[in-house]
């Protein structure tokens, strides 16, 4: 378990972790082919936690600046860069730089780089300091069954912060994937699946305009690295919510492409817009509306939806199942306790 927070485990956003080590161990066009994959990750996650902070894109031109200074660090350090690299490399200016920049003077540098300069000052010394500006304290584990990143503890530090965090875990755990493919073609790692459950996925992608892209880009072609997704979330209105109709066309394309759809109870005008996308038979539609509301008041009444889910592949008729809690989980998954208390 990998707890994220402030005083807790933090994650550098530039860690290509083991994808950057199986870079290092190829050399001619293979070694290059991954250097601009990691090169890649690097600025499209430096840019996502940008537009983050920033509320609103960044520029063409910013986006230029930002991969000349990721090359420039890739070549002077021998370690992974951070985000403090990036800045300080930023606020020197050096040639290299004030050429992407097409100015001539530091002046004129220091005016084009300066909107810039204070974005990626807030990732260190704003909101999200503490978290992602300083190396990976605990690199995740190839050999590891299974990977929890809790982020429970950022959560009261604001929605930026817990965005923030989901999309660095996304994209530092589907890099391990990565890496894990490449070192499986080169002979030094068995061949492995994965699956990876992105949770409460509407919160990441209303972080801010753009970050729809980041998401889909890192899940898109999962299938040919032998890793399945499921992405969770309460409602398909929580993707209206997003910022430009561009986000929520982009957004609407992960319930498209989902091979199996999984539904817990759903009032009938939810049911409606699954429908749209999963068709489902009047019969199915009832029972699923069925389990969406407790049918009593009283204290301890089991909700009818409980546990229950429908699982529907295609066009074939949806499979129910219910889940029950044995031994030991009926106390680790209550999460009724305060309301119990309270009462």
């Amino acid at each position: 378990v990998i707890r994220v927070g402030r005083g807790f485990d933090r994650i550098n956003p530039l860690d290509a972790g083991p994808l950057d080590e199986a870079r290092r161990r190829l050399t001619g066009a293979d070694a290059e082919t991954l250097r601009w994959e990691v090169r890649s990750r690097r600025l499209s996650l430096l840019l996502a936690l940008a537009t983050l902070v920033r509320e609103a894109r960044i520029t063409n031109a910013e986006e230029v600046v930002l991969g000349r200074a990721i090359d420039l660090l890739d070549h002077r350090l021998d370690t992974e860069p951070t985000v403090v690299d990036v800045l300080r490399v930023l606020e020197q200016g050096p040639d290299e730089l004030r050429s992407a920049t097409r100015t001539d003077t530091a002046d004129a540098y220091r005016a084009h780089t300066r909107d810039l300069v204070f974005t990626l000052d807030l990732l260190i010394s704003g909101s999200l300091a503490g978290v992602f500006d300083s190396t990976t304290t605990r690199p995740l584990n190839l050999d590891a069954p299974a990977i929890s990143v809790d982020i429970s503890r950022v959560r009261a530090a604001g929605d930026k912060l817990l965005t923030a965090a989901m999309l660095c875990t996304w994209a530092y755990a589907f890099g391990m994937v990565d890496a894990a493919t490449t070192l499986t073609d080169l002979g030094a790692a068995p061949r492995r699946s994965y699956l990876g459950v992105i949770d409460e996925l509407w919160r990441a992608l209303r972080g801010a305009p753009g970050l729809v892209e980041h998401a889909d880009a890192l899940t898109r072609l999962n299938r040919a690295k032998g890793m399945a997704s499921i992405m969770i979330t309460h409602s398909l209105a929580d993707l209206d919510a997003l910022a430009t109709e561009e986000d929520r066309a982009k957004a609407k394309g992960f319930a498209d492409r989902s091979a199996i759809t999984v539904l817990a109870g759903l009032p009938p005008r939810e049911l409606a817009r699954v429908h749209e996308i999963t068709p489902l038979t009047g019969p199915e539609q009832q029972l699923v509306t069925s389990w969406s509301a407790p049918d009593s008041w009283q204290p301890g009444a089991r909700h009818p939806g409980r546990g229950k889910y429908l699982i529907k592949t295609g066009e074939r008729l949806g499979i129910p199942v219910e889940l029950s809690l044995v031994g030991p989980e009926a106390d680790l998954y209550d999460t009724d306790q305060a309301i119990r208390g309270v009462a």
